[in-house]
C-alpha cells in the first residue's frame, strides 16, 4: 500500500513517484479535501476514510484486498498522520512524504524547525499546550476549528502570556495561502505560531519537579513542593515511561511526572471522589490532560492496571498489602519511592529497607516565618523516604 503526502498546491506539487503511485492505484482512499485536489488523470476509484477512523479502518483495507490501494494524507503522513496509523495496525506500507504543515510554517516564519515546540490541539485537548508556555520559546499550535486561533489567545491571557505574538498561518503552500496576526474566525485546520512573552505577574511553571503548591487547587492533601522534588528524583521519570501514583491526593505527583515528557504516563490512584475531581481538574490546568484516574484503595484498586515503571506512595504505607503489592508489579529496574510522617508508618519503611535493601532517607524542611518584629525557623512534619530498586 502506498501513502501518499498532499500539500495544498494539489496535484501540482507532487513529485514523480508520488504521482506514480496513485496513477496505478486501483482505489484511492482519502480525506474529502485531499480528494478534490487530485487530477482527472486519476482514474481509481475514490473513496473516502470512514469516520470514526479505527473502528472502520480495518473493514475498508479488507474490502481493497487483492486492489492497488493508495491513501492520501495531509502533508507528511508521519506526523500526526495516518502513516503512522497504518504501520501502527501491522500494514506493509510505502510513504511518499510531502513538506509537513510545521515545515512549511517554520519556512513563512523564518524560524529554525529543530528549535520549535509543537502541540496538536486537533481532536486533543488544547490544555495540552500548558507546559510549552515558557518565556522565550516559540510553539506552533495545530488547530482543528474556526475559533482555534481566538481559543489560544483566551489560553494565554488566562497563563498571564496575554503578551506573546500570534500568527495564524492558513492553506500553506496552496493558492489561498494566508498568514496573519489578526483575531477573528481561519481555516479549520490552521496553524497558530506563538513566541511566547510572560507578563511579568504571570506564574512560571518549569518542567523540573517542584512546582509550587499555588499552582495546584488543593485541600491540604498534596505533597509539598521541596518533598515532591525529592520525591521525583529519586522516581526517576523517563519518557515514556508509566507512574502508579498512589493515593493521588490532588495528583501532583503524576502531574509533574507527566510533565516532564508528552509520552510520560501516570495513573493516579485515590479512593475520594471529592478528590479524583480535584485531580483531573488540576492535571487540565496544568497541562497533562491524559492522566488517568482510578477510583479505590490500594491494594484492591490497583488489581489489573497496566504494569508501572515506577510507583510512589505518598499516604496508606501501613495499609496491609499495599507495598507488597507496589513491589510485586513492578518489573525488574523499576522504582519505588515511600514517603511516611508518623512513626508507625517509618516503622515499616525501615522494616522494607532491612529486608529488601534500598535508601532511607529523613526530610526535614524548615521555613522562615516572623516571630514578633523578628524572624525564626518554623520546621515542618519530617518525612521519611525509602527508595527501592527492584532486582
Amino acid at each position: 500500500m502506498h501513502v501518499v503526502g498532499i500539500g495544498a498546491d494539489g496535484w501540482s506539487g507532487l513529485p514523480d513517484a508520488s504521482r506514480a503511485a496513485l496513477l496505478s492505484a486501483d482505489v484511492v482512499v482519502g480525506g474529502p479535501r485531499q480528494l478534490a485536489l487530485l487530477d482527472d488523470s486519476v482514474t481509481a476509484t475514490r473513496t473516502a476514510l470512514p469516520a470514526p477512523l479505527l473502528p472502520s479502518l480495518g473493514e475498508l483495507l479488507a474490502r481493497a484486498d487483492g486492489e492497488q490501494v493508495a491513501v492520501l494524507a495531509s502533508g507528511d503522513p508521519m506526523f500526526f498522520g495516518i502513516g503512522s496509523t497504518l504501520i501502527g495496525l501491522g500494514v506493509d506500507v510505502r510513504v511518499h512524504a510531502a513538506p509537513s504543515s510545521v515545515s512549511l510554517a517554520c519556512a513563512r516564519l523564518g524560524w529554525a524547525v529543530q528549535d520549535v515546540d509543537v502541540v496538536s490541539a486537533v481532536g486533543r485537548p488544547l490544555s495540552s499546550l500548558h507546559p510549552f508556555l515558557q518565556p522565550g520559546r516559540r510553539v506552533l499550535v495545530l488547530v482543528g476549528s474556526e475559533d482555534g486561533a481566538d481559543s489560544v489567545r483566551s489560553l494565554l491571557d488566562a497563563r498571564g502570556f496575554g503578551s506573546s505574538a500570534v500568527t495564524v498561518l492558513e492553506q500553506l503552500g496552496g493558492p489561498h495561502e494566508r498568514v496573519s496576526a489578526e483575531a477573528g474566525p481561519h481555516d479549520r485546520l490552521a496553524i497558530v505560531a506563538l513566541e511566547c512573552v510572560a507578563d511579568p505577574d504571570a506564574l512560571l511553571l518549569p518542567r523540573v519537579p517542584g512546582l509550587p503548591e499555588a499552582a495546584f487547587d488543593t485541600d491540604g492533601q498534596i505533597t509539598k513542593r521541596e518533598v515532591r522534588a525529592f520525591a521525583l528524583a529519586a522516581l526517576a521519570p523517563v519518557p515514556g515511561q508509566l507512574l502508579w501514583d498512589v493515593g493521588a491526593g490532588s495528583g501532583s505527583i503524576g502531574i509533574e511526572w507527566m510533565r516532564v515528557h508528552p509520552s510520560s504516563r501516570a495513573i493516579a490512584i485515590e479512593p475520594r471522589e471529592d478528590r479524583r475531581g480535584r485531580i483531573a481538574r488540576n492535571a487540565d490546568a496544568l497541562g497533562v490532560p491524559g492522566l488517568q484516574v482510578v477510583a479505590g484503595a490500594a491494594p484492591d484498586a490497583l488489581a489489573g492496571l497496566p504494569t508501572p515503571d515506577a510507583v510512589f506512595v505518598g499516604g496508606g504505607v501501613t495499609a496491609p498489602g499495599v507495598l507488597d503489592a507496589c513491589t510485586a508489579a513492578l518489573l525488574p529496574g523499576g522504582r519505588l519511592v515511600c514517603n511516611a510522617v508518623t512513626l508507625e508508618g517509618a516503622a515499616v519503611l525501615a522494616a522494607m529497607n532491612a529486608t529488601r535493601g534500598g535508601a532511607l532517607t529523613r526530610i526535614a524542611i524548615e521555613r522562615a516565618e516572623p516571630i514578633g518584629g523578628l524572624t525564626g525557623w518554623r520546621p515542618a512534619r519530617a518525612v521519611t523516604q525509602w527508595a527501592w530498586r527492584k532486582p
